[in-house]
């Protein structure tokens, strides 16, 4: 299957797995737009796979219905396959930080996550305990978590609550490759 069709078919994933979280819990399109923040012709439009949504938006959507991220994304196959650069990915709104999700077993997430020269991304707060532990695979890179300062170069990795205030700077003139695990504690 092609990248495109394979975007496709994970935006319609996740609009089919919201629509039916939504109609277990018996809620309106309203009801949900109130729970997660955002709105009722967003969420509408991803329910139709009629949208690929950003990263912030998913994250709401995510948290706003207390379900890992890649809940709202499951593989039905015994054996799954994630190639670096193919298949799905989100950034955020300025474009600098792209995430791949790459498995989700026993209540842990995994992702690549690319973090492009020059450049900064500040998460929203994750879920409420939930840890995040980052390697940087290649590059270099800044991790201040709550006001404190880490630099990470090759190889190292950090872990930290996720839930609190943290961000990711790159500064040099290269992009930054993280494998970023999130272990939600719910």
């Amino acid at each position: 299957m092609d990248e495109v069709n394979e975007s496709k078919q994970m935006v319609l994933q996740l609009g089919g797995a919201l629509k039916k979280y939504r109609k277990e819990k018996n809620m309106s399109l309203d009801d949900l737009a109130e729970l997660t923040g955002v709105s009722k012709l967003t969420l509408g439009n991803i329910e139709r796979g009629e949208t690929n949504p950003t990263l912030a938006i998913i994250w709401k959507i995510s948290k706003g219905i207390s379900l890992p991220l890649l809940a709202l994304f499951k593989s039905e196959d015994p054996v799954s396959l994630y190639r670096a650069g193919e298949g799905l990915r989100f950034s955020n709104d300025q474009k600098n930080w792209i995430i791949e999700p790459v498995f989700k077993s026993n209540g842990i997430e995994m992702c690549r996550a690319y973090l492009q020269p020059n450049s900064s991304y500040h998460p929203e707060g994750h879920h409420v305990n939930t840890t995040e532990i980052a390697t940087v695979m290649t590059g270099s890179i800044e991790i201040q978590v709550n006001e404190e300062i880490h630099t990470l170069n090759q190889y190292d990795t950090i872990s930290f609550r996720a839930d609190c205030p943290h961000a990711y700077t790159n500064h040099t003139n290269s992009e930054t490759v993280l494998h970023i695990s999130l272990t939600y504690g719910f």
